[in-house]
């Protein structure tokens, strides 16, 4: 069965429906469940759902390579809702680990439940309980994904569902390695070799992001439209170079972005520490004790706003904004090159093409 409406909106719709089903499962549990399945769906809804587009792109660009058929079926509208349902749950869990106060404009769920604990007047620690809270919160979403995914998938035969889950299972093991490589070179980087921290940080990067938010998704629409392996690989060719560029925009916007527009503090990344490429290619471009100072600050939850400008003005005056730009374009252009002769529907080349831009010429 195919929608007739606008796929993104399809995806949006079907989220809600899953969301509402929840909600009513859920109603005889108590105030308290009622409270923590809503959470959850705040945390669902929302964003620029970069995933569920690559996903519907991905499809599209395998379903209409020799004049076939637009229409997107539910399955894919279905994969692509499951996309963002276990990116929800990666950014409550991201937000838990990296001790983030703020999440699109509000309160990151951790803060949100420890205000209810405080609201309320529960016993115990109130910080501790809106972590514990949280964390169950991202479970709870990662289970709804997989619910999700499987609905999408009840009609779909195999050998095609099959692959569709192992694209799915593996984007998730994936990402969960790289969350952890992102927080073990928080501590780890003091140990390594300097002039390995750039390919460490890209390894983090490509794990983290580039294969999750682009590449994965991509092959999921993909495998859900029969691609073969042509089809698949151009797609990853495409796929990862725009993803690895995606993150480094992300990497920018974390230590230069607008507060405003990206709803998270200035300089957000520096407080927490992140050793993104960046902070690799300012770090190796500092003498001795500039380094020193540059690593102290680094991680150090309290700068202050005369800090965080003076860490941002070692960044470009390094070049390391510089060359991570240069990388990006690198990338878009090498991203690029891929789907040239691609045995890919011309339209979606071009919905792929200008995806491509969203993803890394963004303010948030």
């Amino acid at each position: 069965m195919s929608s007739s409406l606008d796929p993104i909106v399809a995806v949006s719709q079907r989220v809600e429906r899953f969301l509402e089903a929840q909600r009513e499962a859920a109603s005889e549990f108590g105030d308290e469940a009622r409270a923590f399945v809503e959470s959850g769906a705040s945390a669902a809804t929302g964003g620029k759902a970069f995933r569920a587009r690559f996903c519907l792109a991905g499809f599209r660009a395998v379903a209409t390579a020799g004049g076939g058929t637009s229409s997107v079926p539910d399955a894919a509208i279905t994969a692509s809702a499951a996309l963002e349902i276990f990116h929800a749950a990666a950014l409550v869990h991201d937000d838990v680990i990296d001790r983030s106060d703020t999440r699109r404009g509000r309160p990151a769920s951790h803060r949100a439940w420890e205000a209810e604990h405080r609201a309320n007047a529960w016993a115990g620690d109130a910080e501790e309980f809106g972590r514990s809270a949280a964390i169950l919160l991202g479970d709870l979403l990662v289970a709804w994904s997989d619910d999700l995914l499987e609905e999408g998938l009840a009609n779909v035969e195999n050998p095609r569902a099959h692959r569709a889950r192992t694209e799915f299972a593996r984007m998730r093991r994936e990402v969960t390695i790289g969350q952890f490589l992102d927080v073990a070179e928080e501590s780890a980087y003091v140990v390594a070799p300097v002039d390995t921290h750039p390919d460490r940080a890209l390894r983090v990067a490509s794990l983290k992001s580039a294969r999750y938010s682009v590449q994965h998704p991509l092959q999921l629409g993909a495998t859900l439209a029969d691609a073969d392996d042509e089809q698949y690989r151009a797609l990853a060719a495409f796929g990862h170079p725009i993803g690895l560029a995606f993150q480094l925009r992300d990497d920018v916007l974390g230590v230069f972005g607008d507060s405003a527009v990206t709803g998270k503090p200035v300089g957000d990344d520096l407080r927490e520490g992140k050793r993104t490429l960046l902070i690799a290619y300012a770090r190796a471009s500092l003498p001795a004790g500039a380094l020193r100072i540059f690593d102290e600050l680094v991680g150090e939850r309290d700068l202050t706003p005369e800090q965080v400008a003076h860490l941002q003005q070692t960044i470009v005056d390094t070049g390391a904004l510089a060359r991570v730009e240069s990388l990006i374009t690198d990338w878009a252009a090498e991203a690029d090159r891929a789907l040239r002769g691609a045995r890919l529907g011309h339209g979606a080349v071009g919905d792929l093409r200008d995806l491509a831009r969203a993803a890394t010429v963004r303010a948030a």
